[in-house]
């Protein structure tokens, strides 16, 4: 499978520009605005998943646990055509499928509904289980959560079994912007790196720095990606 999606003609630079068609009551700005970087990224230049193959089994599983303030997210599909740009004009509405957490059942290309804290990983974990026991060994599953979401201990339990099952096709980008109530002694990364895991702190708006992390070998261990985002109020 040829990686990332099909060429639409928009570029990074014209995300703004898609949000900004966006004008339903979002609450959750900040939070969209802190995964820019990180998803255009991986859809642009990582993601073996297009809007043609998008149900096909060999594909990439991005899971958006990170669900709250999906506009960003919302702004990248439409860039890479797995819907109209227009409807992004109807964010929020009564009658509109894009609402304010993503629906799987609504938008082509999301794969889980999201937006209540602490799924996506123990999601992701059982995808990259689901696809090994079909001996689909190909697909990688990436799921993107907050730092926030690590105060929620069905994160630790999901962290723990796939370092102990050698998930390597398993993927986790944790959004940093400081939200975490404990936060971690010694860094986010020595949190998963202790449970086995292959992982790198970096700069969550160098899109070369995080393409490189991305794309870092990690044999036969999951791999976390803390991406460090300032906080904006």
């Amino acid at each position: 499978m040829t990686q990332a999606t099909a060429d639409t003609g928009f570029r990074y630079e014209d995300l703004g520009r898609l949000i900004a068609l966006m004008t339903g009551a979002e609450k959750h700005a900040p939070a969209a605005h802190s995964t820019l970087d990180v998803l255009w990224v991986l859809y642009d230049r990582v993601l073996r998943v297009r809007p043609e193959n998008a149900e096909e089994p060999g594909r990439d599983r991005f899971l958006l646990s990170k669900g709250h303030g999906p506009m960003a997210y919302y702004a990248v599909l439409a860039a890479k055509g797995f819907f109209p740009v227009e409807r992004l004009r109807g964010f929020g509405s009564y009658d509109s499928p894009l609402g304010h957490h993503p629906d799987r059942t609504l938008i082509p290309g999301v794969e889980i509904g999201s937006g209540s804290l602490g799924h996506g990983l123990p999601l992701a974990v059982g995808s990259a289980l689901g696809l090994r026991a079909q001996g689909l060994d190909d697909p990688a599953v990436w799921v993107l959560i907050g730092d926030a979401e690590l105060d929620e201990g069905s994160n630790h339990e999901a962290i723990a079994y796939a370092g102990a099952a050698g998930l390597e096709r398993l993927h986790t980008v944790v959004i940093d912007n400081d939200s975490a109530t404990h936060g971690w002694r010694g860094g986010i990364a020595s949190r998963f790196e202790a449970a086995g895991w292959s992982a790198v702190t970096v700069d969550g708006r160098d899109h070369e720095a995080l393409y490189a992390a991305f794309t870092a070998p990690h044999p036969g261990r999951p791999h976390a990606v803390v991406a460090r985002v300032e906080k904006k109020q």
